[in-house]
C-alpha cells in the first residue's frame, strides 16, 4: 500500500470521526454555553491523550512542544478551535460547512508555497472540480456572505494552517503528544470563550456529560487520524479526501434526520467523490514511471 493510499485512508476516516464530533458538539450547545462545551471536550480529549502516552510507555510532554513550528501550530489551532465553535454555535450549518470546505485549497496552496511541494495543473484542476461539488450541494447564496459568516473563513484559516504545521512538526513528537498539546489548546480556547462571554462554569446535566464524552471519543480518533494523514503521503494528494466529510454529514442526515438529498446534491457527490480518486489514481501513476 502506497503512502498516498495510507494518508487518504487516514483522511477519511478522520472527516467521518469530525462529522460524528460536530453532529454532537452542536447538539450539545443547545443546552451548554459553547466555551463551557469546548473546554469539557478540550479537558476530557486531553486526558484520553495523556493516557494513550503512558500507555505507549512515552513521556506525556516534548521540549519540542514550546519550539517555534509547535508554537505557530499551537497558534492555529486555538484559531481554528475558538473561531468554528462560535461558528457552529451562531452561524448556519450549511455556510459553516461549505466555507470548511476550502481547507484543501489553503492547504494545498500552503504546501506549494510554504513546504515547496510541486502542485500540477491537473490536482489544482480536480480539487477545483471537488471544491464544485461542494457548490452543487450547498448552492451558497448571497447569505453566505454576511458578517458572522466571517467566523467560518477564520476557523478555516486557522485549521489549514494548523494542518500545515502539523505536518512540518518533528517526527521526534509522536501523535499522542500532539494530541495533548491540541486538547490543551481547545481546553485553553474553551477558557478564553468562557472569559469573553462571562460564562460562570457549572456542572452539566448528566445526558449533556454523556454526549460530551462521546464527542471527546469521536474527537480523540479524528485527531489521532489527522495526524497520521497529515504525516503519510504529499499533502496535494491526501488533502483533497477532506471533502468526505461533506459526504458523511450527507449520510447522518438521511439516516438520522430522515433528508433526502435531491439530485443536485447527489451530483455534487459524485464530483467530490470523483476528484479525491483522480488525484490519488494520477498519484499512483507518477510514482509509478521509472526515473531515468
Amino acid at each position: 500500500m502506497s503512502d498516498n493510499l495510507r494518508g487518504s485512508m487516514f483522511m477519511v476516516l478522520a472527516m467521518m470521526c469530525f462529522a460524528g464530533e460536530d453532529a454532537f458538539f452542536k447538539t450539545v450547545t443547545a443546552d451548554i454555553a459553547p466555551g463551557f462545551a469546548l473546554a469539557i471536550f478540550g479537558a476530557l480529549g486531553m486526558v484520553a491523550f495523556v493516557a494513550l502516552s503512558l500507555n505507549a510507555g512515552e513521556a506525556v510532554l516534548n521540549p519540542e512542544m514550546v519550539r517555534p513550528r509547535l508554537l505557530i501550530r499551537s497558534g492555529f489551532e486555538l484559531t481554528g478551535r475558538v473561531f468554528f465553535a462560535l461558528a457552529l454555535a451562531f452561524t448556519p450549518l450549511s455556510t459553516t460547512s461549505a466555507i470548511l470546505q476550502a481547507t484543501p485549497l489553503v492547504v494545498t496552496l500552503g504546501a506549494a508555497l510554504v513546504l515547496g511541494e510541486k502542485v500540477g495543473a491537473r490536482r489544482w484542476s480536480a480539487m477545483a472540480v471537488g471544491f464544485c461539488g461542494v457548490l452543487l450541494i450547498l448552492r451558497p447564496t448571497p447569505e453566505a456572505f454576511r458578517v458572522d459568516a466571517l467566523l467560518a473563513v477564520a476557523g478555516m484559516i486557522g485549521f489549514a494552517g494548523r494542518d500545515l504545521a502539523t505536518r512540518a512538526a518533528p517526527p521526534s513528537v509522536s501523535r499522542y503528544q500532539l494530541g495533548t498539546l491540541g486538547f490543551f489548546v481547545v481546553l485553553s480556547a474553551g477558557v478564553i470563550l468562557m472569559v469573553v462571554a462571562g460564562d460562570a462554569p457549572q456542572l452539566p446535566p448528566l445526558r449533556d456529560m454523556v454526549m460530551l464524552g462521546i464527542t471527546a471519543v469521536f474527537g480523540v480518533s479524528a485527531y489521532t487520524a489527522l495526524t497520521l494523514a497529515m504525516r503519510t503521503g504529499e499533502i496535494s494528494v491526501v488533502a483533497p479526501f477532506r471533502y468526505s466529510r461533506l459526504l458523511v454529514a450527507l449520510v447522518i442526515a438521511f439516516f438520522v434526520f430522515g433528508e433526502r438529498p435531491d439530485l443536485w446534491t447527489l451530483a455534487g457527490g459524485v464530483l467530490i467523490v470523483g476528484s479525491g480518486i483522480y488525484t490519488l489514481l494520477r498519484s499512483g501513476r507518477k510514482a509509478a514511471v521509472p526515473s531515468v
